[in-house]
């Protein structure tokens, strides 16, 4: 009967043994469960990431281009075209080309490389007036050259420098926003470009 009560004892806690045993392996379980679903969050989130356009300008102007007629070296005829162009002007970021990486043990977020900017102009002409004469005739020829040069003019008023660097401000603050999500779940954001440091992410 003695040896009955010790086997039973000892079945009891062999039986507790089991049960704190698959108790604590249930609760770190959940723990790896959590850290998986902050990385699911965050990188469904980065893979959503596409072609951001930071930084978008419009400018128009208008250009008088005179043309003359000579004969023996005095001017007889003249006339001119007037065009009015429209620039409009993009900053954008290939945010696919963005590299990063997500340490869910350390709640860390990485970031190890950013896209160079992608800056578009694009300038489109349109005659507005043709002061033509009978003498000196204004060719299909003479409109395209007046149009080609009213686009380079266009390109080269724009500052392409202060453009970059305006729209790299905006790329700042836009990133700002989309890691709003990785700081609630409470990780650090390390920038190991050395160019995100201006708002301290």
């Amino acid at each position: 009967m003695r040896n009955y009560k010790v086997i039973i004892s000892f079945a009891a806690g062999i039986l507790v043994m089991l049960i704190l045993f698959f108790g604590l392996k249930s609760c770190l379980n959940l723990g790896g469960k959590t850290e998986k679903s902050d990385y699911y969050i965050l990188t469904n989130q980065i893979s959503r990431m596409n072609k951001m356009v930071v930084m978008e300008q419009n400018i128009s102007s208008m250009q008088k281009t005179k043309m003359g007629y000579e004969m023996f070296g005095k001017e007889v005829s003249n006339n001119s075209i007037i065009t009015y162009t429209k620039t409009n002007a993009q900053v954008s970021y290939d945010l696919n080309k963005m590299k990063i990486e997500v340490d869910s043990i350390n709640k860390k977020l990485v970031i190890t490389e950013l896209p160079d900017a992608d800056i578009r102009i694009t300038p489109s002409v349109e005659i507005q007036s043709l002061d033509d004469s009978f003498f000196n005739r204004i060719s299909e020829k003479d409109i395209k050259n007046v149009s080609q040069k009213a686009k380079e003019t266009a390109v080269q008023s724009i500052d392409q420098n202060q453009l970059r660097t305006e729209g790299r401000k905006q790329l700042m603050e836009n990133l700002n926003n989309i890691f709003v999500l990785a700081k609630a779940l409470n990780y650090t954001i390390e920038d190991e470009t050395g160019k995100l440091g201006v708002l301290g992410l």
